[in-house]
């Protein structure tokens, strides 16, 4: 995908001009795919990111059940929390106790307790941090090692690694600053934060998704609940000059059918992401159409003259199907944002949504060199 040409990032999101949608707009073909029952009355924006025009627009600002696409929240939130470059940090800690240890992590959302995963997707591995207390010629069946800064899963997940040989016992932030001195035995940490953000993209990672928006509310100074979680999207949004009304979410993950967001606030978030340089790690890590990730089998058999030229973001469960990105069309690249939340809760409608949505991209689609919308 080609960057969008002469783009002024000061812009504002706030000036764009809504301009209705017309016959002119795009493709009859486009209109008739976009009305069809498959779709059920889907919300739809197209924005041309450098005119700040609307191209198509269709119930955009009704909040919906928005699937993954959620997660392009989620990451931005966590980009503006941390920084793309943020690792999450991990130790294992001695006391004047020889049978008392302090494991203090930052929420680490990449640990993992299996070496083949670590190897394959360079996780940090929270066992060389048990391993750790050996050298100090204690035996770990006599400890007790409380912690903090850990999800919930990575403890469990240790916990069945060692079965009972090993006593976990949780410990708060104020109980952390009344522990006697502590000794660092060993450390862990991620990947870079972009680099989490690109896999999680991906592959639509649910976990981490979820764990990187709860971490970032906690950065933010909010909850680690759904509570937090809004105010760290809507604090976000409201400082990138992105629409957010009727945004109200139960995760970071977007699996929640609670979960409600507008594909205004979608379309509007993407353009930032495409403008902003600190977002280029959301943008390099959506699938490309027929090619990577969660699009690489889709765009081949329907919509297939768009295999290549649709950078997005996939979303379903079991009433929404979506998909919001960057479509090429001649020389420039439009943003869109197409949220099906009433579906029929089966896969035979999901896939025809699916194939809806690629054929209707597919009419507004043109490699460089070739006319574009309008």
């Amino acid at each position: 995908m080609r960057k969008i040409i002469a783009v002024i990032t000061s812009i504002s999101m706030s000036l764009f001009i809504a301009t209705p949608a017309t016959a002119l707009s795009v493709p009859e073909s486009f209109q008739a795919l976009a009305n069809s029952p498959a779709l059920a009355k889907p919300g739809i924006l197209i924005i041309d990111p450098i005119s700040q025009t609307e191209v198509f627009e269709s119930e955009a600002d009704v909040p919906r059940a928005p699937a993954s696409i959620l997660k392009l929240i989620s990451t931005v939130t966590a980009i503006r929390a941390f920084g793309a470059d943020k690792v999450f940090k991990t130790s294992i800690n001695s006391t004047s106790d020889p049978e008392r240890f302090v494991l203090l992590g930052e929420y680490d959302p990449w640990l993992t307790t299996s070496i083949s995963s670590a190897n394959k997707f360079h996780r940090a591995i929270s066992t060389r941090l048990i391993s750790a207390i050996s050298q100090t010629g204690v035996d770990p069946k006599t400890v007790t090692i409380e912690f903090n800064g850990l999800f919930t899963k990575d403890i469990e997940n240790l916990r069945t690694f060692y079965g009972k040989k090993i006593k976990f016992k949780r410990v708060t932030k104020a109980e952390v600053k009344t522990l006697p001195e502590l000794i660092p035995l060993a450390e862990i940490s991620s990947p870079p934060l972009c680099d989490i953000i690109g896999f999680t993209l991906l592959w639509s990672d649910n976990t981490l998704a979820d764990r990187l928006a709860r971490n970032a509310s906690d950065e933010m100074g909010f909850t680690r609940d759904s509570d937090g979680m809004n105010e760290a999207f809507q604090e976000t949004l409201k400082g990138l000059d992105v629409n957010y009304v009727g945004l109200s979410v139960k995760d970071g993950s977007g699996l929640s059918h609670d979960d409600r967001v507008s594909a205004r606030t979608i379309a509007e978030l993407l353009w930032k992401i495409r403008v902003e340089p600190e977002f280029q790690a959301i943008y390099d890590g959506l699938p490309v159409a027929g090619e990577s990730g969660t699009l690489k089998d889709r765009f081949k058999k329907y919509g297939k003259s768009a295999k290549g030229l649709v950078k997005a973001k996939t979303g379903w469960i079991n009433t929404s199907v979506t998909l919001a990105g960057y479509v090429e069309v001649g020389n420039n690249e439009y943003v869109f944002a197409v949220i099906a939340n009433y579906l029929k809760p089966t896969e035979t409608s999901r896939s025809l949504a699916r194939k809806t949505i690629d054929k209707a991209l597919a009419m507004v689609a043109k490699p460089a060199g070739e006319e574009s919308v309008g």
